[in-house]
């Protein structure tokens, strides 16, 4: 199964495919100041399907981080796989930008915190086992409120993490910082393909944006 993942929650921005469990290639773009990744998806997921000798009537599968992040990086990233996965009718998974995160430090920590920047000095964030299931949130808070939530020792990953480092080693001393790239299209691919494979996909009309909006917030996404 041949699947094309795109990421654009945050200023790093990455493409992927998966050709069954071969990562085939994976394309990172960081976004300089003042643009948009509206200018450099579209061209970067063509160039990766021509750099790999990929036609795109070939793709199996699409998956999408969901958010939360950017909320003009999660329209185009929703609205680029729809339109590509219209045009050829095919299946889509959207997963939490969190989840995503939590699923590159496994079994780094005894809990994994994933914590993305939610701007106003706030992030977003969840707390997982260390196997990367998801045990609370997501929240909107500040990263030391949150860090009170976790376990002493949790590994944190994430832009916001490495943002507010100094606030949550504040609540917790013993808190570790695994260096992991934070370019997420490979990851996304490989926890869609098992859904994909058994016909966990939906149309690209029902994927949805998830925000989340304050502490204890409702979270609203369509799996």
């Amino acid at each position: 199964m041949l699947i094309l993942a795109v990421d654009t929650t945050t200023e790093r921005a990455s493409v992927a495919i998966l050709d069954g469990e071969e990562l085939r290639g994976e394309l990172r773009l960081r976004l300089a100041s003042g643009a948009t990744h509206s200018e450099r998806l579209m061209p970067g997921v063509d160039f990766l399907l021509q750099s790999l000798g990929v036609p795109l009537q070939s793709i199996d599968g699409y998956a999408v981080t969901t958010g939360p992040g950017s909320f003009t990086g999660l329209r185009i990233g929703i609205s680029s796989i729809q339109g590509l996965a219209l045009g050829h009718a095919r299946p889509c998974v959207g997963i939490s930008t969190l989840d995503v995160l939590a699923a590159r430090a496994r079994g780094l920590g005894s809990a994994i915190a994933a914590v993305l920047d939610a701007w106003r000095d706030e992030v977003y964030a969840a707390l997982y086992g260390a196997d990367g299931s998801r045990l609370l949130g997501p929240f909107a808070e500040p990263a030391g409120s949150f860090a009170r939530r976790a376990p002493p020792g949790a590994a944190y990953i994430g832009g916001g993490a490495l943002r507010y480092r100094e606030a949550i080693l504040a609540q917790d001393a013993r808190a570790v910082f695994p260096e992991r790239s934070l370019f997420l299209a490979g990851t996304l691919a490989r926890l869609a393909a098992p859904r994909l494979a058994r016909g966990e996909g939906q149309g690209p009309e029902a994927l949805r944006p998830l925000y989340v909006r304050d502490a204890g917030a409702t979270v609203k996404t369509v799996r």
